[in-house]
């Protein structure tokens, strides 16, 4: 059914493909070129999908009259082409499509029909730990530790590689989700046989990892969802969503000397974040656009989830082209992109009028200065020339009681210095944002290079590594020799994945951890990555700051953070005479001139070429050839959830019903992260998961981390709100996952206590501030929560994939009214709550009751409003949870 006479062909090289015109369907619509260029990809998805049932001809009406409104209230059916995971949120995906086909085989259906229907691909890249470094064997030790720690999980995905159609696995060392999907996974334009057509149409995404987005550089519409959201895309569900506002960047100018594309990118999170861009699309235009290579776009359109926004769209122009050229791919596709792209006004011509926008901003790009984001958070930028002093005057006394004046400082056991406040313990170049640009990688390496020729070397106590998102990046800096400079002084290479942004950072020193122990230092990190947050980068590090490559170089040759980099001496050189910062720094030219010489599209045509054998200890994993998982009960990486247990073909038992006698197993605080909900790092030794892994006799030196066993629920619910640094403010000056169990008001774990209000059949509730479940798209935030018995949480506002995430397990997320909050109510704790209004049935958006039952017998009610946002999250909802929804619906298919 197509109501706009919109399906088309084009002939590209006499290949001809089937597709489904804008310019055609603006016959009837009306003049659409003005559209957002990210807001024409989700219309060309509609038209393609127009059936009358899932997506209406009004559907694609609303997206034509957005012109007029620049808003809309609409929900649409949005299927995007393909599904991108990673393995700490593959994983429990994949765990959860094994588990779906042992129930439906349960319910006496075909094991067969649990399939990915959209092509996925699961990169292996957040396995590594930084357990070696600064020595020529660090790469082949950490992955040899890689190996032996996942070998459960990785025979399982080679099982589920085998089991599964549709789905392929990018095996370990290969490099990042993220950069392997913009050098290689990425189309721009997919296309696919269709009876009897080959159809073309944009290349979308949907990813478990936040920072999808970064495709969004190559044009490539995609963003993270929850784990659970994503098995739903795979399994055919549409991604129901709102037509989204999309707030224009205009980009002016150019970077000027010394800025780089990080210290561009934390200026616009920085920016977007004072604007307020949660839920909505960002779309970058303007002439600046033209001084911005590919692999600069990508990096502003990695950090999306950092500024707030669903993505960071780039429109398809000549640096598109250029780059797939560059990054080695098919002549066939490339040409297909610009003709498909010219052929449906998806093209960035530079004399063509601006999109229509909901908003807009702007920025002249000469305006960039060298810059870094923290303590704490990636949107809290700081200019490299007020570091110091903003450590000194301000987030040094955030940690500690006493001023920067009076620093402490301890011994380091066995070495001939001591550690003080301020210290650079952990100096990483990391992360997909930065290593994927060719521009600040080779920066850094002729940062090490000029260093080593002044004989400055790297602080004694400073952790340092090097964690490139591909192999191709050490193909360049081996080829322009400046891997050997890294190495001299301490960067080499620990692996290809995601390390120290995701709290693989790998344990400090013995040494330098008795030292900070000794005082409480206050000791501090400095990474390339995108995240910060509180608890997540290690343990031991209080200040964790973003930093582009040659600024992480620097650091780990300063040595703290209190040294002002702009105006003091970074060292001295081997004569004794001081050294600045820049007397090191390279130019512009220096860098564009060895990038010239350095990289090659075979680099990427090489590497590759063979990208799913993987290596040998992969190829020799041994796995079953069967449909459904054959379960180890010993294992302590892979269990089957208990989701299904007593699940019926009908829906029976959730449906809808009001809540009573619930008590609050939290009441937390404003920006409370999914790193706080469920903490993808280190695992203590006496905690609920500790003592859990102890009692199944894995010793503390194999706990791996709570992101790398991700498969097995017994560990996920036991760290769920385990993070040290959560405060619940039911128990006043503590840190870490404690709760009081009501109405004894004995401390105890939140897990503990979890586990004996279920024993007791009492429902939970979570209170929280504003901003609840910001960070990385981490389904078990919400499977952890579920786990746990809370029914409900209540918030001021929600990050858009939790709040999704928790419709998705069967949970109810509910908002304080403007006015309102945990605060003025003065919750303690000591309170009981009923939910009302709910079992009348449920519709997006209303008011819900929230009565309070005080201890001294007095009670109150008050509004909350309903966040289950549409129709199909009801459906949701009402069947216990996305995953119970599809099963159903396969089920009964």
């Amino acid at each position: 059914m197509n109501s706009f006479n919109a399906k088309t062909t084009l002939t590209v090289a006499d290949k001809t493909y089937t597709v489904y015109s804008l310019p055609e369907a603006a016959k009837t619509l009306g003049d659409v070129s003005r559209l957002p260029y990210s807001l024409k990809v989700l219309l060309e998805n509609l038209l393609r999908y127009e059936d009358g049932r899932t997506v209406s001809a009004d559907d694609v009406r609303a997206i034509a009259t957005w012109l007029q409104t620049r808003t809309s209230d609409r929900e649409i059916a949005y299927r995007p082409a393909r599904v991108l995971m990673q393995d700490f949120t593959g994983v429990p995906a994949v765990v959860d499509l094994a588990a779906m086909r042992d129930a439906i085989v349960n319910l006496g259906g075909d094991p067969n029909k649990i399939n990915p229907l959209s092509p996925v691909d699961l990169v292996i890249d957040h396995s590594v730990m930084v357990d070696s470094f600064g020595s020529a064997n660090a790469f082949q030790s950490n992955v040899q530790m890689e190996f032996q720690r996942n070998h459960e999980r990785y025979a399982f995905l080679r099982w589920g590689q085998r089991a599964f159609d549709n789905f392929r696995v990018v095996p370990p060392g290969t490099g990042i989700c993220h950069q392997v999907n913009l050098e290689y996974l990425a189309q721009v334009v997919w296309t696919k046989e269709e009876n009897g057509e080959t159809v073309a149409y944009p290349d979308t995404l949907v990813g478990t990892d936040s920072h999808t987005t970064m495709v969004n550089g190559l044009s490539v519409l995609g963003w993270g969802v929850g784990g659970i959201e994503a098995e739903a895309a795979m399994l055919g569900q549409p991604i129901s969503m709102l037509i989204p506002e999309v707030v224009g960047f205009k980009l002016t100018g150019q970077l000027p000397e010394g800025a780089t594309a990080t210290d561009l990118v934390l200026t616009v999170v920085q920016m977007l974040r004072r604007k307020g861009v949660v839920g909505k699309f960002v779309e970058f235009y303007g002439e600046g656009l033209a001084h911005l290579t590919l692999a600069d776009r990508a990096t502003i359109s990695n950090m999306a989830p950092e500024y707030g926004a669903t993505c960071g769209f780039f429109p398809v122009d000549e640096e598109t082209i250029r780059y797939l050229e560059f990054s080695g791919r098919e002549p066939e596709r490339v040409a297909l992109v610009e003709a498909y792209a010219k052929a449906q006004g998806l093209w960035r011509y530079s004399n063509m009028p601006d999109p229509v926008f909901t908003d807009s901003l702007e920025l002249d790009l000469g305006t960039v200065e060298p810059s870094l984001a923290g303590p704490k958070r990636p949107q809290d930028r700081v200019l490299l020339s007020d570091l110091a002093v903003q450590f000194k005057e301000k987030d040094f006394t955030s940690f500690s009681s006493l001023p920067y004046s009076e620093k402490r400082s301890a011994p380091v056991p066995d070495a001939s210095y001591d550690l003080t406040d301020g210290a650079v313990v952990i100096a990483a170049i990391t992360s997909c944002t930065n290593t994927s640009n060719p521009s600040v990688m080779i920066g850094a390496g002729l940062v090490a290079r000029k260093a080593r020729e002044k004989g400055l070397t790297v602080k004694p106590w400073v952790k340092t590594s090097l964690a490139p998102g591909s192999q191709v990046v050490s193909d360049y800096l081996q080829k322009a020799g400046l891997q050997e400079d890294l190495d001299a002084l301490g960067f080499n290479l620990v692996g290809y994945g995601c390390t120290t942004c995701i709290g693989n950072s790998g344990p400090l020193p013995d040494p330098i951890v008795s030292a900070i122990n000794e005082k409480d230092l206050v000791v501090g990190a400095v990474l390339s990555g995108n995240r910060n947050f509180e608890g997540r980068v290690s343990p031991h590090t209080k200040a964790n700051y973003l930093a582009s490559p040659p600024l992480v170089v620097a650091y780990a040759i300063a040595g703290n953070l209190a040294i002002d980099l702009k105006n003091d001496p970074i060292g001295q050189d081997s004569s004794g005479s001081p050294v600045y910062l820049k007397d090191i720094w390279p130019s512009t030219e220096e860098i564009k001139s060895v990038m010239a010489e350095a990289l090659t599209p075979e680099m990427f045509r090489s590497r590759y070429g063979n990208v799913f054998d993987g290596t040998p200890a992969w190829q020799q994993i041994g796995t079953a050839d069967s449909q459904t998982y054959t379960w180890e009960g010993s294992s302590t990486y892979v269990q089957n959830p208990p989701y299904f247990e007593g699940m019926s073909s009908e829906v029976n038992g959730h449906s809808f019903a009001d809540i009573e006698g619930a008590r609050p197993l939290a009441i937390l605080g404003d920006s409370i992260t999914t790193d706080h909900i469920s903490p993808a790092g280190s695992i203590k030794t006496d905690s609920p998961a500790g003592s859990y892994l102890v009692g199944n006799q894995v010793t503390p030196a194999d706990f791996n981390s709570y992101g790398s066993r991700r498969g097995n629920h017994e560990v996920m619910m036991r760290g769920t709100f385990a993070n040290i640094r959560l405060t619940n403010e039911m128990v006043p000056g503590s840190s870490g996952g404690v709760t009081k169990h009501m109405p004894d008001g004995t401390e105890m774990s939140i897990y503990d206590a979890a586990m004996q209000y279920q024993a007791e059949g009492t429902p939970l509730i979570v209170f929280a501030g504003k901003e609840y479940g910001t960070g990385s798209s981490r389904d078990w935030a919400a499977k952890g929560t579920r786990l746990l018995g809370v029914k409900a949480v209540v918030a001021e506002s929600f990050e858009r994939i939790h709040r999704s995430n928790l419709v998705g397990m069967g949970l109810l997320p509910l908002q304080f009214v403007e006015g309102c909050d945990r605060n003025t109510l003065n919750l303690d704790g000591s309170e009981t709550f009923d939910l009302t209004g709910l079992s009348q049935g449920i519709q997006p958006g209303m008011i819900v009751t929230l009565v309070i039952h005080r201890a001294d017998g007095s009670h109150e009610e008050v509004p909350l409003v309903c966040r289950i946002d549409t129709l199909d999250e009801v459906e949701y909802y009402r069947n216990g949870g996305i995953l119970h929804y599809v099963l159903r619906q396969l089920l009964a298919a």
